[in-house]
């Protein structure tokens, strides 16, 4: 897979952005420099936003209220999509109405599960038909081994995400995917997930937010792009959180984003075709070269979006042609 063009910004080509929010939009409590003008003037250009997070740790009115805080641009409860609500959904579909489910997280995961009518239980002594897990920083061991006691006894699991690491405004710490990982060390169990990079949470964001033209914005390969791809729906990964430009450099082709910028001011640029040229490669009014297996930029601002289509492009031509495994120039910092 190549990246793909367009003279047109993204924001005019593509009527809805499902957001990730954490390493895209803010990183913490803290807002991504640049983000909140960038998606206001996707707004203006049309774009619907719907702000998309694998955490459950949180209720959308919560996250909603954060973006707030943060002078995202007109934001409601409804423009939040929470892997949490895609899990409700998906245990609701299962179950009875008026189920006791066993829940494992926080408020944020046991709103949605009550909003679509389920009981939360905290003991496998009371009766659950499913185990729902979520993230939320307070879980600890007396929740996960009661969820261990119930899979064992043959209650399905399902989980609003598998995201091993969450990065934080201190480094990056452990995610969902790491207590679903502790819990599947007892039980040898799997859950049905419903968080990227599963296509639930998608199907669950289309139906509340709308849009017919969809492109996934995120900055982890392993669940906002590999989500995209499993949704079938175009892809712009940022290097604002967790996935190094390295990363995507090394990305195999069928896991490859659609489109990378160094951040949200992306939505708002046209992405131009690259010409290549043996060792080099143009894009806009950049140029970068490649020497001994190592690219780096010739001509052009480093973190512009024409430099990173340049890069990216030209070293995942030689990667696809040669087979040889291609590094990023040790100045290159985007």
């Amino acid at each position: 897979m190549t990246l793909g063009s367009t003279t047109q910004s993204l924001s005019a080509l593509y009527d809805l952005a499902m957001l990730d929010l954490d390493g895209v939009v803010y990183v913490g409590h803290d807002a991504v420099p640049g983000a909140a003008k960038a998606l206001e003037i996707a707004r203006t250009n049309g774009m619907r936003l719907a702000y998309v997070t694998n955490n459950a740790s949180r209720t959308p009115h919560e996250v909603a209220d954060h973006l707030r805080q943060l002078a995202m641009p007109e934001v409601s409860d409804g423009d939040v999509v929470t892997s949490a609500q895609a899990v409700a959904h998906l245990v609701a579909d299962a179950v009875p109405a008026g189920s006791p489910v066993l829940l494992v997280g926080g408020e944020g995961l046991r709103a949605p599960l009550e909003e679509r009518g389920l009981r939360c239980v905290m003991s496998l002594d009371d009766g659950p038909v499913a185990v729902v897990q979520g993230f939320h920083p307070d879980v600890g061991w007396r929740q996960l081994s009661e969820a261990a006691f119930a899979i064992q006894a043959g209650v399905p699991w399902f989980a609003s995400n598998t995201d091993l690491t969450i990065p934080t405004s201190r480094g990056i710490a452990p995610g969902n995917g790491s207590l679903v990982q502790t819990i599947r060390n007892a039980t040898g169990a799997s859950p049905i997930v419903a968080g990227k990079p599963e296509k639930a949470l998608f199907d669950e964001t289309m139906e509340r937010v709308g849009g017919a033209n969809p492109i996934v914005v995120g900055d982890r390969l392993d669940t906002d792009i590999d989500g995209a791809i499993n949704a079938g729906t175009d892809s712009l990964a940022v290097l604002t959180g967790v996935s190094t430009l390295q990363e995507v450099i090394d990305a195999a082709p069928k896991r490859r984003p659609t489109f990378v910028s160094a951040d949200l001011a992306g939505l708002n640029e046209p992405h131009f075709e690259i010409e290549y040229d043996a060792d080099r490669s143009r894009c806009g009014s950049a140029t970068a070269l490649v020497r001994d297996a190592v690219v780096s930029v010739e001509a052009g601002d480093p973190r512009s979006t024409d430099a990173l289509r340049a890069v990216i492009g030209l070293a995942w031509s030689v990667r696809d042609r040669s087979d040889v495994e291609v590094t990023l120039d040790g100045t290159l910092k985007p």
